[in-house]
């Protein structure tokens, strides 16, 4: 009768090392962190989600604002094209960079891509800027929102309503030097509003002004009574 041989078989050793709950410390802070993260994307809607969180957790460790959107929002219906571009991430890009009066053109580019908004359009506001060096930040808000409107009475109201200090939905007002300042630069950029019409707003826009101590609003210069922010029409 032949002896039957007991085979053993042994497990391979595990690639990594088991461990029990007890002996994984979780970081307190790192569900909050994820937690914010993630209602910053969902409210951020990135095209490039690996880029923008990598922007977004660079900007929380160097102590700087992260491109987070106040609200989920979506691109306004009267965009001359659907490049993404919407009030919301201009209010990111002012929120990051506002605060200094001028800035290079690299650092604005770097938070461009961040959001992942398209190169041609970077490029195309910097051809008719003619941006080098270091930019004027406030120009540059101003012709990004003309690029958000059919003209520039839109692109005032989309300034007015990024600028201004009001709660959203509020007035939109800013001061009205401001006003003059951005709207004289667009005006330059256009080409085609005389001196005349760019005084004639200014001069009746004053009366205003003066009963709301400095500040201007779009219902000011939006309303029938004022004359057209755009250059006249021939007749």
């Amino acid at each position: 009768m032949s002896c039957l041989k007991e085979t053993v078989f042994e497990m391979p050793p595990p690639e990594e090392p088991y461990y029990c709950s007890q002996q994984i410390h979780i970081p307190p802070e790192l569900p909050d962190i994820l937690k914010q993260f993630t209602k910053a994307a969902i409210r951020t809607q990135p095209k490039d989600v690996l880029a923008w969180s990598a922007a977004y957790f660079r900007a929380l460790a160097n102590g700087e604002v992260p491109p987070v959107k106040e609200r989920l929002e979506m691109a306004t219906a009267t965009q001359k094209t659907d490049t993404g571009l919407t009030p919301g991430l201009l209010r990111i890009l002012n929120r990051q960079l506002g605060p200094k009066k001028k800035i290079s053109l690299a650092l604005i580019e770097e938070k461009w891509k961040d959001l992942a908004l398209p190169k041609e359009q970077f490029d195309d506001l910097v051809r008719i800027g003619n941006f080098t060096g270091d930019v004027v930040w406030l120009q540059f808000i101003a012709l990004a929102c003309s690029h958000l409107s059919k003209d520039i009475i839109g692109a005032m109201k989309t300034v007015c309503e990024i600028l201004t200090h009001d709660p959203e939905g509020g007035a939109a007002r800013i001061p009205f030097p401001l006003f003059q300042d951005l709207y004289k630069y667009l005006a330059k950029v256009d080409g085609d509003i005389s001196p005349e019409q760019i005084n004639a707003v200014i001069e009746h826009l004053e009366y205003h002004v003066k009963k709301q101590n400095g500040y201007v609003q779009p219902r000011n210069f939006m309303s029938p009574h004022c004359p057209t922010l755009l250059g006249e029409s021939p007749k």
